[in-house]
């Protein structure tokens, strides 16, 4: 991995991989519902990175939100630059996993999160959150 590559993956909290490799980041603000904190052996939780309140409640996981929801949080993202390069410099040369809860796999705040990182310092374009997996 060269020095501008970022291994950057998204995972379910209630589907773990089996091995834990790298760093694992949960990015909800909110604690994920059943799950003990003892149970899910993460590096940090990263509350401040989640979105805030308001656009989370509005999008409220409704597919035909998802682009106004990606560009509201990207906004806030970056203005979070000093914690989004504390992520990366922690994660230099190792795999990041980032843990959300939420049900819906292809609009959540994580696929939001990684395709932001994976572009830093750039903007990642709305059109490639709309077409792609981003897993």
């Amino acid at each position: 991995m060269t020095a501008n590559e970022k291994n950057i993956k998204i995972c379910r909290v209630y589907d773990p991989p089996e091995t834990k490799d790298g760093l694992w980041f949960l990015v909800d603000r909110l604690w994920p519902r059943g799950l003990k904190k003892d149970k899910l052996p993460i590096d940090a939780w990263l509350k401040e990175i989640a979105p805030s309140p308001e656009p989370r409640k509005w999008f409220n996981h409704k597919p035909e939100k998802w682009l106004d929801f990606a560009s509201q949080y990207i906004d806030e993202l970056s203005s979070k630059q000093e914690l989004v390069e504390e992520i990366l410099t922690k994660a230099k040369n190792k795999e990041i996993i980032l843990f959300y809860a939420a049900k819906d796999k292809k609009h959540n705040h994580a696929k939001v999160l990684k395709a932001f990182l994976d572009c830093w310092p750039k903007k990642p374009k709305l059109d490639l959150l709309a077409t792609s997996s981003h897993q």
